[in-house]
Order: C-alpha cells, then structure tokens, then sequence
C-alpha cells in the first residue's frame, strides 16, 4: 500500500521553515516529506510507502515541531 498524509502547522512559518531546512526530507527508502509554505502556515505532505514509513515520518515531523514549541516558551 502507499500513504500519503498532509500536516498543517499555522504560526510562526519562517522559523519553522528555517529549522526544517536543515532535516533530511528523505526519512526511509521509501518515505520522504515536501514542506510548502501557504500564507501563514506551512503545508507537510507526506507519502509513505509501507505504514511504518508513514509513522516514522510523521514522528520526525512531530518531534521537530515539539522541540520548537519548547524553544519559544523558554523565551
């Protein structure tokens, strides 16, 4: 099977992209994410092409995500 899964994160959408900038977009062989930046938002679409591709990507995303919101609140 092949999956595809869209994130959409609204808010601070340039340090985001900046901080995604440095991850790799090719998770595993056979899953990878593309980061589109829409007006205030960034767009994560993600394909998959077994179920445990799509969840490690996902939790990469997520986990990046995370850390930054712990940033900011340490501010």
């Amino acid at each position: 099977m092949k999956y595809n899964a869209v994130i959409n994160v609204a808010g601070d959408a340039e340090l985001i992209q900046r901080v995604f900038a440095a991850e790799d977009t090719q998770i595993k062989d056979n899953a990878s994410y593309r980061i589109k930046k829409a007006k205030n938002s960034l767009v994560f679409t993600v394909k998959a092409g077994d179920s445990i591709g799509l969840r490690t990507t996902l939790n990469s995303i997520t986990k990046v995500l995370t850390v930054i919101e712990k940033v900011k609140k340490i501010k």
